[in-house]
Order: structure tokens, then C-alpha cells, then sequence
């Protein structure tokens, strides 16, 4: 009987131990400054605008514990109505940022629009730490709507790049990038992070049935902004 209260005890103490070496998800959550959103508001990329990408950020970003931070879709939208375009890498801080398991994505926002940054299948991670389906998995999701190019800038001239500034679940396009990196052929548009091809599809370009059939699901990209 000695024995077992013994072996029961130690047991004990090791479990103890081991909880407090583990870091919490929570803990992880809290430094997180990066993450693609593990789902999105569902209406293809009529988003309710940039504030309304912004609070889909914000929302998903509280579930994980990481609300205290004020958080932007990386979105570009395009000069409309007497307004002027907004550019994806004015609207995400300074950096640096980190997925919700501590791995640095970019030091700052040239490192982040450079040739080595850390963006990859591995360490874009949703807002709970997971991966995300990409290029030859099932369902394929690995388009990340952005409406801007590789700079992270907004489009000039008339074709819509931005599902009309993401209020359009119909007519338009998006330009979309791939978080896996990969594509149909080995260029540079098909590995870029933020700038790979428009939406198409036949409800017009910019439903969720249409940004699924390429390889989609209306996810974007956050980064706390402070």
C-alpha cells in the first residue's frame, strides 16, 4: 500500500511539473501578432468593407485570447467614388509579427514584401495555431484574398482587383496570394504569399462558391497593427 501511495505521488508531482514547463495556448495566443483567419464571413469577398475585414480580424482574434490588440486584414483597396486607394502594408504596423506558436513571419514590413520572409505552409497558422489545407490537400484553400501586388500596394487603372473594396459577393475580382507557396507552375506569381491571380468563377468572380472553386474560401491575412 506504501508502494502505491508513493508511485501515485510521484506520478503527481511529475504531472505538476510537466503543466507548469508546457506553455499555455492561451500564453501563445496572447504574443501572436499573425495569423490567416480559420474561416471567413462566408459572403465570398463582400467582406462589409475594409471595417468589416478589420472586425473579422479583431473577432477571431479575441476568441483566442489575442483581442487586446488592434487588428487589420492586409487589404488593399482601390481609389473609388473620390476616394483614394489604400495600400495592404500602410495598414498592418511595424512589426514584428509572429504565428500563435512563436515563429517570426517577418521583422518588419520590408522583410515581409522581400525574398525572405517566413511565410510559409508551415508557419501561416489560423488565430488556434493550426495549418491550413493547401495545394494538392483536400479541400485546397490556399487562397488568401489581398487586392494587392507584390509590393503591397494597391492597383492602378480600371480592372477591379478588390471585389469593388470588398462590399461585391458577385461582379469583380480579387486578387488572391497563395500562403503555401505554390501554384500550377513554378513562377513567381504562383509562390507569391500575396499576389499570385484574380477571383473567377460563373457567379462573376467574387462569391464564396467562386473563390472556392480556385482554390479558396474568403481567408485573410491579420497582423496586429500596435
Amino acid at each position: 500500500m506504501l508502494r502505491i501511495e508513493r508511485s501515485v505521488t510521484i506520478s503527481g508531482v511529475a504531472l505538476t511539473l510537466a503543466l507548469l514547463a508546457a506553455p499555455s495556448l492561451h500564453a501563445q495566443s496572447t504574443d501572436m501578432t499573425f495569423f490567416v483567419t480559420s474561416n471567413g464571413p462566408g459572403k465570398g469577398a463582400d467582406l462589409g468593407g475594409l471595417e468589416g475585414a478589420d472586425a473579422q480580424c479583431q473577432k477571431l482574434a479575441q476568441a483566442a485570447g489575442a483581442g487586446t490588440k488592434t487588428w487589420r486584414a492586409y487589404l488593399s483597396t482601390q481609389a473609388a467614388d473620390g476616394k483614394p486607394a489604400v495600400n495592404a502594408r500602410d495598414r498592418i504596423g511595424k512589426g514584428p509579427w509572429q504565428n500563435a506558436k512563436g515563429a517570426v513571419i517577418a521583422k518588419d514590413v520590408a522583410d515581409l514584401h522581400g525574398p525572405a520572409n517566413n511565410l510559409t505552409k508551415q508557419t501561416a497558422l489560423t488565430e488556434k495555431g493550426e495549418g491550413i489545407t493547401g495545394a494538392g490537400d483536400q479541400p485546397n484553400r490556399h487562397d488568401i484574398l489581398t487586392g494587392s501586388q507584390p509590393d503591397g500596394t494597391a492597383f492602378a487603372g480600371p480592372d477591379d482587383r478588390t471585389c469593388k473594396n470588398w462590399t461585391s459577393s458577385t461582379q469583380g475580382a480579387a486578387m488572391v496570394g497563395h500562403f503555401d507557396r505554390r501554384g500550377l507552375r513554378d513562377d513567381e506569381p504562383s509562390k507569391s504569399w500575396n499576389s499570385s491571380h484574380p477571383s473567377r468563377g460563373p457567379d462573376g468572380g467574387c462569391s464564396q462558391a467562386d473563390l472556392k472553386s480556385t482554390g479558396g474560401d474568403g481567408l485573410l491575412y491579420c497582423f496586429a497593427a500596435n
